[in-house]
């Protein structure tokens, strides 16, 4: 038989919180909990200052779930970490011991932009998709976890496998090796988590995906400036982001922020991307601009920072990217992939991926 959520409840029942001592599920440490086709997810949101003590209760949790006949668990554990060291006045923050290198990957590469609905997301993957075509081993990490659609781009699904219940095996297609949180949820389950556990499952994506040897990884941020992109830049050495914005005054507004963002944290800037340049009437050949243009242009030179691309407004970038299969794959040679292809080609010739 099946194990269900019943099943896994009255394990989490009755286990005993060690600092509390009332049992695991009444302490409320457990969060986005699914079981779904044998497997089974779930979140420990702890106190630092015990993780120790936490780390056997997680095993233990686990151990008893997997006899009941799961065929995989993964528990997730985030903790509220004391400060070792005293905090920098200037900024309020723990003073941090220093971003490190992901093991088997050369180059980090953050893909970012201060809002949403400018077409980030589409253009990290075509970016990525776009560089595995020149050859290089990339891959993706979808770092926007409350809106984490590559999967879909990139025609991914299914859940990855864990076969010490530690290491994650990431999903690869298009020659591009990917993990998404959207992996591990379903399709219409929100994530209500909080800093302190977002900051804990990216850092887990980072360090127990076995990425293998890549040549760079592109990181797919949520908008903002916000713990995501602050705990990447703190947790992993990123080599350059790249800022995606639409031409429009508003849009720009916020770019400006993202990008005085990567500054503080020491990131630098590898270039603009103008997405939603231009729109050309299929009908008429018209051309419209319709979110304004050179706006982005005027702000890289303004920065003294490359402008990678103007993208355009086009059918096509859509439809392809709902059908998981990137403009840059689905129709290499057309008129609107010759721009993410031009940014692979500069990045590979620039030496950045």
């Amino acid at each position: 038989m099946a194990i269900s959520r019943d099943d896994v409840l009255g394990v989490l029942k009755s286990l005993i919180d060690p600092i509390s001592g009332s049992s695991l599920s009444e302490a409320g440490l457990v969060k986005a909990l699914t079981v779904e086709d044998g497997a089974v997810r779930f979140v420990m949101d702890v106190s630092g200052s015990h993780a120790d003590a936490y780390a056997k209760l997680k095993d233990e949790a686990e151990a008893q779930i997997k006899s009941l006949g799961a065929d995989q668990v993964s528990i997730v554990m985030t903790a509220h970490s004391s400060p070792k060291a005293p905090p920098d006045l200037k900024s309020g923050r723990p003073a941090q011991s220093g971003p490190e290198k992901i093991p088997g990957v050369d180059r980090i590469i953050a893909v970012a932009s201060g809002k949403g609905g400018v077409g980030k997301s589409t253009v990290a993957a075509n970016i990525a998709c776009a560089l595995a075509a020149e050859g290089r081993r990339v891959g993706l990490l979808d770092a926007d976890v409350y809106g984490p659609s590559q999967p879909r781009m990139l025609g991914v699904s299914g859940r990855p496998a864990s076969p010490d219940g530690k290491t994650i095996l990431p999903m690869r297609n298009f020659g591009v090796t990917m993990m998404s949180i959207g992996l591990m949820t379903n399709d219409d389950q929100a994530v209500v988590w909080r800093g302190p556990m977002l900051m804990g499952a990216l850092q887990q994506m980072l360090t127990q995906v076995q990425w293998g040897a890549l040549d760079v990884l592109i990181v797919d941020l949520p908008p903002g400036t916000g713990d995501v992109q602050m705990t990447l830049a703190q947790k992993a050495h990123v080599d350059g982001a790249i800022i995606v914005s639409t031409p429009q005054d508003v849009a720009l507004i916020d770019a400006r922020k993202g990008i005085d963002m990567f500054n503080q944290l020491g990131t630098p800037i590898l270039g603009m991307i103008e997405n939603m340049s231009t729109h050309i009437c299929s009908a008429c050949g018209h051309e419209e601009h319709v979110f304004g243009h050179g706006g982005v242009a005027a702000e890289a030179a303004k920065l003294g920072v490359p402008l990678l691309a103007e993208i355009p407004l086009h059918l096509d970038i859509r439809l392809a990217a709902d059908g998981g299969a990137p403009i840059v794959v689905s129709k290499p040679d057309s008129a609107q992939a010759t721009g993410f292809r031009e940014v692979a080609k500069a990045l590979v010739s620039a030496g950045k991926a």
